[in-house]
Formats: C-alpha cells, structure tokens, sequence
C-alpha cells in the first residue's frame, strides 16, 4: 500500500530531523566526544541508531478495507516513524530499536472526504484513532498505548491536508490546513508579505493542527504568548459529524467552542483547518543582551518589564548554568535575551527604556550586541539535534516547564530545583523564563545527567516523578506549554478541578461516544 507520502523527504524513524541529516559513524564519535568533554560526564561507548532492517514490529491487528486501502501503509518505516513522539522516554526506546506499541495503519487523508471514511471505518471496527501532525509530542501524545479493549490502532498523518486556502488580507486572517508545517505555511504566507509568526522551537516539523491541539507556545514571550491569540475559528471533524465554529474577531456568546477544542490534544475531534490571525512581516527589529549577577536580579528585572506595557517580543532569562553552557555569558552571569520588533516605526526608544529598568535592578547590557543572542538562538534551535547525539554519549537529557505567579516564583523555582536535582544525583538543572506576564513567568528547566545504561527509563521516571510532584505541590501547572499527553496524566488530573473533569468526559461521550479519539489522553475512555 502505497501513497503520496511515500515520496516525500523522510524523517528519522528513530531520532529528531530527517534521514539525511544523521551524521556518520566517525562524525557522531567526534560529536559524542566534544559533547562527553563539554559536560564532563556521560559513557565511554558512543551507541549507534538502529537499521530499519532490524526492527522487528508486531503484526498488524487490522486490514483495510479496499476503498481505504489506498490511504494506508503497514510498512515497518511508517508504523516505526508514528510510534513515538520526541521525548527523551521515546527517542532511548527508538533508538534501541524498541518499539512497544506501533500502530496498526497509518492512514495519510488528502481531504475530509477520507478523513471522515477513515474515522467511521474506526468507529465500526472499534479501533483507536490517533491524530498526527509532525510527531513532535514531548509528553506522550501520540503513542498508540491503549487502555481498554480496542482492536487496534491507527495513527491518522494530516500532512497531505498542508495547504493555505484562502488569505483575507483586509481583516489580516488566513484560512490554513490543519497539516501545514511551520516553514511551509511562512513560505505561503510570506507571498502576501504576511506571516503568523509562531515559533515553537518544533517550528521545522510540527503543524498548525498540532500548535492548536496542543495549545503551543511560541516566538513571543510577552502578550501573544500561544497560538490561542491567534485563533480565529476552528474547523474539526468528530465521529458525530463536522462542527465549524463562526469566524469573528471576539464574541461573548457563551462558553467559546475554539477554546473546547484548543489544548484537546485530538480527543474531542480531528481539526481539519483554521482561520488565524496574521501580521504584516517585521521591518523593524532592536535586541540587546543584559547581564546580571544572579537569576534572582534578573527575574525582578524581567517582573517589572513584564509589567511595563512594554510588550518586548523577546524577554528570555537564562540562568549562569544555562548561560554558560551554551557559551551565551561568562560564567556565573545571567543573561536575559531582550528584543522588540514591530512592522515599522523606530523602536529604539522602547529598548532604551527596557534597558533602564534592567540596569535600575543591576543588569548590564553588553556592548556587542547581538554576540550573545546568537549564540543563545543558535543552542536553542540546534538542542533537539544535540539530543540524538546526546543520548549515544549516553547523556541523560530532559526538559520541563510550567508557570507559576510572581509571589511564589522564588521559592517555587528553588523548590524544583532542589527537588529535582535530589532525583538526579550526579548533573545539573538548569532554568531560563520562556514567557512573561504581569503576574508571573514561565520556568523552563533543562536536565543533563550521566545516564544509567539499559536502566534510563527507570532513571527518567524518577527525575519526571520528582519534578512533576515538586510542581503540582507548590502550586504551579504541570505544563505551560509542551501539553498533557500520557507523561502528564496523573499530574494533570489532580490538577484540574473535579467538576470540570466530569464536564470533559461529558463533551468526549457526546462528540466521540465509542472514545476511539486518542484514548488515554487528557481523561479515561
């Protein structure tokens, strides 16, 4: 069985990036060596992916039926590539070669017409229904781990619905597939001198029905902090039919039927498309980096910008450990990464003013500048790489977040690092702010340790549980921004409130009453 998507570029089956960005053997040992002598642990022996022609997977459950046999693929390549998403727990599996739940079939529709036939064939056969956009999950959302009885799984791939329908310049919106990758949808946007200008660090890969699923964060740390700001109407397919919310710029009229499906994770129904909001491209930019002597200084100084009005689209503060690691500032500084930008008009004055309350809390803004933006960009976009190599050097590497308000900031930050690093032992946990509001911030945490050979999940689940608990405990959401998936579930649940609990498994029973949709996710079938 064979389709469209068999021709295109492919992705690693096992690790982040496509096939042919995977170094060779000799270029990995370098890179698995600089990485060993830049940390100052991990293993001696540097491990090898896995061939396709090794895996060895468990007989599909399900056969297709002729009219949709030409959608689907039960190759060892394809079933392998939807397996697992992208956190440290799936990549040790796959790159071991390990791959505990694959899916059945992975049906790539072009249109709703095949959407739809795949969904009621699912429903008739009582199979799971796993929506799929670039497969970037980090919590576990799209692994085919089933509770219940289910006769199979099949993982359902959107990338051939990518296109951009309709661009309505003079309200600045734009109607997009729910398949479209970032770099494709800029591309298309860009012809109108337009972007959406959303930037998850997943940005070459995910999808825009997977930013709203997941409700994503993006390039803006202030003001439009996910893609919920840019949400304008949702189109999404559920076993109970099409529901299409109104397109308008805001509206009072009851509880908001986007909001319902942003952040459902695929449980609720398939988006198929969305009207977005989008802006005129940037003409002009200013950025500076500041130094300070602590995170503590910096925070402050990142709380009172945040309550400026100053809007600065970039206001990242990493603290000296993750400063340093990336080379962004000498050791035992902080380094907040600051930047405006807007279509046109000068915006100098704006960063003179941020840069005066910055140095009202003791900050130093570098005279280079730009030198340390780079260097701190460059480790951002090239960190899901580095993971592949990481873990052949046998470097434990794990991230997490969450948001919590300005009165407990200092304490919760201090608590989930002592917490964490008490599971870790031997490493270091590094923190940055991703996002920032007026009444708090968003940690962002980084764990390198030496990993425990053939016992890594065990040593990830301890670190995960410990972090996850000192989280919840102190008061703070269990994500900001990477979702629930599986990984979050026992957190999540105690998170939300009872009554709102119920009122989710009512809205799953109603639009998905034989719970195919992602089971497992978000609530229990």
């Amino acid at each position: 069985m064979t389709t469209a998507a068999s021709s295109r570029r492919r992705l690693k089956f096992w690790g982040w990036g496509f096939e042919d960005q995977q170094p060779g053997s000799e270029a990995l040992e370098r890179a698995a060596v600089a990485a060993r002598e830049h940390l100052g642990f991990g293993a001696e022996e540097v491990e090898r992916p896995p061939q396709l022609e090794d895996v060895e997977l468990s007989a599909p459950r399900l056969d297709p039926p002729d009219s949709l046999a030409h959608l689907c693929r039960t190759d060892t390549y394809e079933r392998a590539a939807h397996a697992y998403g992208k956190s440290y727990r799936d990549l040790v599996r796959a790159y071991r070669g390990r791959f505990d739940h694959p899916p059945d079939l992975v049906a790539h529709p072009t249109d709703e017409v095949d959407l739809e036939r795949m969904i009621d064939w699912c429903a008739k056969m009582n199979a799971a229904a796993i929506p799929f956009g670039g497969g970037t999950s980090v919590v576990g959302g799209v692994e085919a781990a089933l509770p219940g009885d289910y006769t199979g799984a099949v993982t359902i791939d959107l990338k051939l619905m990518d296109r951009v329908l309709d661009v309505d310049r003079a309200s600045r919106a734009a109607r997009i597939q729910a398949g479209a990758t970032g770099p494709d949808l800029e591309a298309e946007l860009k012809r109108h001198k337009l972007t959406l200008r959303h930037f998850p660090q997943s940005f070459e890969y995910s999808t825009l029905g997977g930013w709203i699923a997941t409700r994503s964060g993006g390039h803006f740390a202030t003001l439009h902090t996910h893609i919920d700001d840019f949400v304008e109407s949702i189109r999404a397919l559920t076993p109970r039919g099409i529901g299409e919310s109104r397109r308008l710029p805001g509206s009072g009229a009851g509880p908001s039927p986007d909001r319902m499906l942003i952040g459902s994770e695929g449980i609720l129904g398939v988006i198929t498309e969305a009207w977005v909001r989008v802006q005129d491209v940037p003409g002009a930019q200013e950025s500076a980096a500041v130094l300070f002597d602590g995170f503590d200084q910096g925070a402050r100084a990142v709380r009172a910008l945040a309550q400026s009005r100053l809007f600065p689209t970039n206001c990242r503060l990493l603290d000296s450990d993750e400063a340093a690691l990336t080379g962004a500032a000498p050791d035992a500084k902080a380094l907040l990464v600051l930047g405006f930008e807007a279509p046109d008009g000068d915006l100098r004055p704006s960063l003179d003013q941020a840069l005066e309350i910055c140095r009202g809390e003791g900050g130093e803004p570098r005279e280079r500048r730009g030198e340390s933006e780079g260097a701190w960009r460059d480790a951002f976009l090239r960190a899901p790489y580095v993971r592949d190599t990481l873990i052949a050097a046998g470097v434990l590497a794990e991230t997490f977040e969450s948001a919590i308000t300005w009165d407990r900031f200092d304490d919760f930050v201090a608590g989930v690092r002592e917490h964490t690093r008490a599971a870790l032992g031997e490493g270091t946990v590094t923190c940055r702010l991703t996002h920032v509001y007026p009444d708090g911030a968003a940690p962002y945490f980084t764990v390198l340790a030496p990993a425990r050979r053939g016992s890594e999940l065990e040593q990830w689940e301890e670190v995960k549980a410990a972090a996850s608990e000192a989280i919840v405990a102190a008061g703070g959401t269990i994500t900001h921004h990477h979702a629930v998936g599986r990984d979050h579930r026992p957190w999540y649940d105690r998170q939300r409130p009872p009554p709102f609990a119920e009122a989710l498994r009512a809205a799953k029973s109603a639009l998905d009453p034989t719970g195919i949709l992602n089971p497992g996710v978000l609530i229990d079938p």
